[in-house]
């Protein structure tokens, strides 16, 4: 029975037939075929990671008249820091973490050449992001995205395959929708290439949806957005009493100018159970059951960290120091102007309320869907606090002040306003008003 197992691998020495005879009887054999793997000739390498960005479609026709956006992310894992000082260190604690990221030399543009795959296995190891990285399309666009498994570093002993889930996108087929039911997953050292038509605008999130609950634990998680088409209508364009200029935006396609904002920022909330990523990275039992959350986080990081304006970085395991949580919370405007909140929630244990401090919120969308009725008339309402539930998301308004200042967006869950153990800190950042 045994050498009937073998003789596929009849091609390879007597020192790895030995091997392959040992871990067989371990009941170790995926660890025998990952071992193989790395010998494969270049070809079968190169053709795992093919990546697919075209120049034209049947509905972009034109080349390079637009229309057509490419993205390529690696899912793997990697270390974030929290915003605490972990043991009088003087430094936040080091998390494992599970996550997307983008490689170094970018987006794939249409047409343009494969990247190599050597490079996209070496960059991608240990470069997992807190949140993921944002991804960020115009109404109309059809977006490429191909997402390649690079495998876990620090966990040689997973197999784990991954996913990119749009939720609450209406997708035309199943199987771009990444729950591993009725859609592909991508084993280690593959690459798939997802295909979306956006159609909707609105405020979405994406994560993996193999293993959701572990996966999104781990940090699967990113932000995601689509800009509506009438951000480019001929300047002059009459929105009801509004008049469309060039260069204004808006949430919504709203017809009336209604959702018009000067900037905007994304804002994911989450929140990390220390003990759980803890487990993970000592290859330990996962904690299901006693899963509590410790550090609260607004895209990936805790008060005062969500400020800092610039990229943080963790020295990850092997001694390289890798950009980990590259999305800041920091929001700054000028007096008057108005600030669109993208606001989403993909924590799995917590619903959790997000307020400000004196700014009043104007709701107008709520799931990536406008704030109106069937009669056509705005729904919009104004609040000093938001509760969204994991999987929910708001468009939110906020005119900034007439008076230069420094205000706050924080959770009203005031216990959360930690950092484990450590006071003020946790899910709050700073709307600095210039």
């Amino acid at each position: 029975m045994k050498a009937d197992i073998l003789r596929p691998f009849s091609g390879v020495s007597m020192t790895d037939q030995s091997l392959l005879s040992l871990l067989m009887a371990s009941g170790l054999i995926a660890a025998a075929i990952s071992i193989l793997l790395v010998s494969l000739p270049a070809g079968a390498q190169q053709s795992s990671i093919n990546v697919q960005c075209p120049e034209t479609t049947l509905l972009h026709p034109t080349a390079g008249a637009g229309g057509i956006k490419c993205g390529h992310l690696v899912a793997g894992d990697g270390m974030v820091t929290m915003a605490d000082d972990y043991q009088g260190t003087g430094a936040g604690k080091p998390l494992y973490i599970f996550s997307f990221a983008k490689l170094p030399g970018g987006d794939p543009l249409p047409g343009g050449a494969q990247p190599n795959p050597g490079q996209v296995m070496a960059q991608g190891m240990l470069a997992a992001n807190a949140p993921a990285p944002t991804i960020s399309v115009d109404e109309d666009d059809e977006l490429f995205l191909s997402l390649t498994n690079v495998g876990m570093a620090m966990r040689p002993d997973l197999f784990d395959p991954h996913t990119v889930h749009w939720h609450g996108f209406p997708e035309a087929a199943a199987i771009f929708d990444g729950v591993p039911d009725a859609s592909i997953s991508i084993a280690m050292g593959a690459t798939l290439t997802y295909y979306y038509q956006a159609k909707d605008a609105g405020t979405y999130m994406y994560h993996c949806h193999v293993e959701a609950a572990e996966h999104m634990q781990m940090g699967m998680l990113g932000n995601l957005y689509v800009r509506p088409r009438q951000n480019k209508l001929p300047a002059g364009t009459v929105l009801g009493t509004w008049i469309h200029a060039a260069g204004n935006t808006y949430a919504y396609n709203d017809g009336d100018g209604s959702t018009r904002y000067d900037v905007e920022y994304p804002i994911q909330i989450g929140s990390f159970d220390p003990d759980f990523h803890d487990a993970s990275f000592n290859v330990q039992p996962l904690p299901f059951a006693g899963m509590r959350d410790r550090y609260f986080l607004l895209n990936g990081r805790g008060y005062p960290d969500t400020a800092n304006p610039a990229v943080l970085t963790t020295v990850d395991p092997l001694g390289n120091t890798q950009a980990s949580q590259p999305v800041s919370s920091l929001i700054t405007a000028a007096p008057g102007q108005r600030i669109l909140l993208r606001i989403s929630n993909l924590s799995v244990t917590q619903f959790y309320t997000l307020g400000t401090n004196g700014l009043p919120m104007e709701v107008v969308g709520l799931d990536a869907r406008l704030l109106r009725d069937g009669a056509g008339n705005n729904l919009y309402y104004k609040t000093n606090s938001l509760t969204l539930g994991g999987g929910q998301s708001a468009d939110v308004i906020v005119t900034a002040p007439a008076t230069a200042g420094t205000y706050f967006v924080y959770t009203k869950n005031l216990d959360r306003l930690v950092n484990d153990a450590e006071n003020f800190g946790g899910m709050m950042t700073e709307i600095r008003v210039n």
